[in-house]
């Protein structure tokens, strides 16, 4: 049976398409918001997350609720007493992290083209001839052809508003992952790295969200501001799917030092780069371990730098044992 909007996908030099349906998530407006260019939200959005997210756990840490005990990952009066960077120290570092950021973002980003409903109908058929590529080298003729008739039409929007864009977003994540892991690991294992530059983010021994991002300066323009940069660029996102990834992923990092372990937390649940995770690479027995930042574990596990509680439990019984 064929489509009924499209009796064939193929018509001439052009591929038939029904009228555009807009998903949810995609606006038509020039900008997300009237008046401010998607630019300046793309470079705010992260900063805003940041002291949001930041906030929330703030909220959590001077409460009384007895209920949060059970899922701090340290006492509070222990984050107070073990690490060496004063609140104010951190703050500071902080704010200067977020005016270079800023600055590169500005510096970075371009307008966008204009958004229309043409502009998409045009993309579309151009992904419409790729795909009929595609499936006539996969298929052969005839049936990439009959497929191409039944199925086209709605395989071509699927992947334009769908597919295509998930895709990206993943590959920007494993790429900024992949940033952030190996240059981590080279500021550990190179003594001068990580004695003038690293070292900075270690004296927080006990995370706290306000403290994700207190690093040395140059650590946190080339690890978090020139990691997001670079996989922007990779993953060729629009602007508004930076948004997303700029946001995300800061509010990832943040959640990754809250210093709580708690089940219902979605930044928590989508893998096992966590807080508790992060929380053994700021420890003196795990700090060559746990490199991973900040979605997931792959790396730390393909090169064996992954340490877990367990692992940590078994070599404290080997110490007693001997």
């Amino acid at each position: 049976m064929t489509n009924s909007t499209c009796p064939s996908f193929v018509t001439g030099e052009t591929v038939c398409l029904p009228p555009i349906k807009i998903p949810f998530y995609f606006s038509l407006r020039p900008n997300l918001f009237d008046g401010i260019p998607d630019t300046y939200v793309a470079v705010a959005a992260p900063v805003l997350a940041y002291w949001f997210m930041s906030l929330i756990f703030h909220c959590l840490d001077i409460s009384s609720w007895k209920w949060l005990d059970k899922y701090r990952i340290h006492e509070s009066e222990e984050v107070k007493s073990r690490n060496l960077a004063t609140y104010w120290e951190v703050i500071r570092a902080v704010i200067i992290q977020h005016v270079m950021q800023t600055m590169l973002g500005l510096a970075w980003l371009t307008e966008p083209p204009e958004i229309s409903v043409a502009r998409c109908q045009s993309q579309m058929e151009d992904l419409g001839r790729t795909l009929i590529l595609v499936l006539r080298f996969l298929m052969g003729e005839e049936t990439g052809m009959k497929f191409l008739d039944l199925r086209g039409p709605e395989m071509t929007h699927w992947l334009y508003w769908w597919g295509i864009p998930v895709v990206q977003i993943l590959f920007a994540l494993f790429i900024f992952d992949t940033w952030q892991y190996f240059l981590h690991r080279s500021m550990h294992m190179n003594k001068y790295l990580y004695k003038k530059i690293h070292s900075v983010h270690h004296r927080l021994y006990v995370p706290y969200a306000f403290g994700a991002l207190y690093n040395h300066p140059i650590e946190g323009f080339l690890l978090d501001s020139l990691g997001a940069v670079i996989a922007e660029y990779a993953a060729c996102l629009s602007v508004r799917q930076s948004i997303f990834l700029f946001a995300f992923s800061t509010c990832k990092t943040v959640d990754d030092h809250c210093g709580y372990s708690l089940p219902f937390d979605p930044f928590q649940m989508m893998s096992g780069n966590n807080a508790d995770y992060h929380d053994i690479h700021h420890q003196t027995i795990g700090i060559k371990s746990n490199f991973s930042q900040p979605f997931f574990i792959h790396w730390d596990a393909l090169l064996g730098t992954r340490m877990t509680r367990e692992d940590i439990q078994q070599r404290r019984q080997k110490v007693k044992m001997t």
